[in-house]
């Protein structure tokens, strides 16, 4: 795993300066690519032919096509057959030579034949072109920055910005979405003049032209076949995805939750023949939001060497690494705990495999359920829901646990107000009618447009079925899944120089998955139903039976306690709070959660990881 960066003139200094930025993803090898047109540089994390033959940017035989890469290319060794035999000769074991010869015999199409996770650029210096791509579900980020004069590219906004020309601007409409969402959908950023490359497409840039191509797209089909048959072909395609990701010359482990997905891929490991297991643990003292005794029965059926890691309530200091290490705020509860677990697990291993993009594939999230129970309660008419249900669940006063009969009534009645188009990300939207009236400084609102599910029907105008939970199910692999929860997987880990391989995102398994009917995923109101099924006789029924609860910590009693006066001393003193916010609003927002009235941590939360962001990212800048 590695950082890249690059743009499109020379200047051997720059290129430097912007890869010495990314040293934290690869600390092992740096290199530096220069020609009239174009600046390339790498930062190198040793996983395979961990000599001086895997370094970066890394060339063809007459040195006329470059690349500098970040990821992992599983099927390489077949397609390192496929290109031998039609004569292009290797010099390393890596599979970034792969990519190399792959761009020489298919051009743009390469992308194609890749399984894996990959961000990379590649400089075709015969036809001046700079050709970049991301892998299909977006495992791997990739930034760039383009004023029709200057085009710019690299793992990180951090190292973008060590360009001048590069205007450190808020992006209004991006800090709208990010209130609501709590991530920036793509291909915005927070800040206005930079760009994510959105998973499953390419872009040239070929005589002072940019491209973008859409070259992948989830796809929904039903096949006839038993259930059975579905849960023995899932069992199978997933067991093969776990083996392609053992391949490796560095310890490996992998993170343990307790859940469903992590202890099927420990299990699968086990099959595999890996012994010992590295695992990896983190928990609480609230037991609420803990999920360690679970892990514990996981690690003892498969004799793992298990480690385990507790969660105090986190410190400002620690706060303001995981901002910076994000680019950009986005406050998955999980955030900063996996920021923690990947530090503990990097003292072991350079390699971690995790289970991240089951929920999505296999259809885990408590949303799912929410919007199909809201198919019932919307038969009752609107004036019971919004005139006496609505009023009276919002009277009930908030839990300190995590979950809850109470907070899982309120949640589930403060989605269903939202407006329809939302679907399941209703139960996964912050942003209210009355946050959007007081939020808001009008000077700002002016600069914004108020339509939350806008980024929702622009992905829904590709998914080519008419199905509630094919068209749910794309949303969260299309939408959700890479600006959030990928984006803190390798924000988080790369920090720690760890890479992090999810087998459940293996674009085989995800179509494989996409091709199951919707009844069998969720069977009633149990999630994941078939998968449920394949894992019987594998893992403990405790484990298989489990519901969905996450790495989240209680950041809701800790701002009530231990991060109070951090919070005020934040928001109080940023400028852009007052800039942007009435911040009268935010006062009051504060000083219900402190009372228990109501439940503000995902507003508040966003709300202060913004204002580090600001202060750090623009205001130093």
């Amino acid at each position: 795993m590695c950082g890249i960066a690059g743009f499109s003139w020379q200047d051997e200094a720059l290129a430097g300066r912007m890869t010495q930025t990314l040293a934290h993803r690869g600390p092992d090898q740096y290199g530096v690519y220069t020609d009239a047109w174009v600046s390339l540089g790498h930062r190198r994390l040793s996983i395979i032919d961990l000599r001086e033959h895997g370094r970066q940017p890394m060339s063809n035989e007459d040195g006329t096509v470059w690349v500098t890469y970040n990821g992992e290319i599983y099927n390489f060794p077949e397609l390192r057959q496929t290109l031998e035999a039609k004569g292009h000769v290797f010099r390393s074991r890596t599979d970034t030579e792969v990519i190399v010869h792959a761009y020489e015999e298919y051009g743009p199409a390469c992308v194609e034949k890749f399984n894996g996770m990959f961000a990379f650029a590649i400089w075709d210096q015969n036809e001046r072109e700079l050709f970049l791509a991301r892998d299909r579900l977006g495992i791997k980020p990739l930034y760039y920055y383009w004023n029709h004069a200057k085009f710019v590219f690299a793992s990180e906004i951090k190292a973008i910005l060590q360009v001048p020309e590069v205007e450190r601007e808020v992006n209004p409409q991006a800090v709208y979405h990010y209130v609501g969402y709590e991530f920036v959908p793509a291909p915005d950023t927070m800040f206005r003049h930079v760009h994510k490359l959105p998973p499953g497409h390419y872009l040239r840039l070929k005589n002072g032209r940019i491209t973008v191509q859409r070259y992948w797209d989830m796809t929904f089909r039903t096949e006839k076949r038993s259930p059975r048959d579905y849960a023995e072909q899932m069992r199978a395609i997933l067991t093969e995805s776990v083996r392609k990701r053992l391949i490796s010359d560095v310890p490996l482990g992998v993170f343990l939750s307790g859940g469903l997905d992590s202890s099927t891929i420990v299990s699968l490991m086990s099959h595999c023949g890996v012994e010992p297991i590295k695992t990896f643990s983190l928990g609480y003292e609230d037991e609420t939001f803990s999920e360690l005794d679970y892990a514990r029965v996981v690690a003892k059926q498969f004799n793992t060497e298990h480690r385990e890691l507790i969660v105090e309530p986190v410190t400002p200091e620690l706060i303001e690494k995981a901002v910076w290490q994000l680019d950009e705020p986005m406050t998955d509860l999980s955030s900063v705990p996996f920021y923690l677990i990947c530090q503990r697990a990097r003292e072991h291993v350079t390699v971690c495999l995790s289970g991240e993009g089951g929920d999505e594939s296999l259809v885990g999230y408590d949303r799912f359920k929410a919007s199909k129970a809201h198919a019932t309660y919307a038969l009752l008419p609107d004036w019971i829901r919004r005139g006496i249900v609505a009023p009276l669940v919002r009277t009930l006063p908030d839990q300190p646990q995590k979950k809850g009969a109470v907070n899982i009534i309120k949640r589930f009645i403060e989605g269903g107000l939202l407006p329809e188009e939302g679907g399941h990300m209703r139960w996964q939207y912050f942003g209210t009618p009355e946050h959007e009236a007081g939020l808001f400084a009008p000077s700002f609102h002016a600069r914004m447009t108020m339509d939350p599910f806008a980024p929702i029907r622009a992905h829904l105008a590709h998914c080519q079925s008419a199905s509630r939970l094919d068209r749910e199910i794309y949303i969260d692999t299309k939408f959700t899944m890479p600006d959030s929860v990928l984006m803190k997987v390798d924000k988080m880990s790369m920090s720690h120089a760890l890479e992090v391989r999810v087998p459940f995102l293996d674009h085989q398994f995800v179509e494989f998955c996409a091709s199951i009917p919707g009844d069998l995923k969720l069977k009633g109101y149990t999630t994941k139903a078939i998968f449920r099924t394949a894992m019987e006789g594998i893992l403990p029924d405790r484990i298989r039976g489990r519901g969905k609860q996450g790495y989240s910590f209680p950041i809701k009693n800790w701002l009530r306690h231990d991060l109070n006066d951090y919070m005020t001393d934040v928001l109080t003193s940023s400028p852009l709070m007052k800039e942007a916010f009435n911040f009268d609003y935010i006062q009051g927002l504060m000083q219900e959660h402190h009372a228990y009235q109501a439940n503000h941590n995902h507003i508040l939360w966003a709300l202060i990881n913004l204002a580090v962001w600001h202060r750090q990212f623009v205001e130093a800048g």
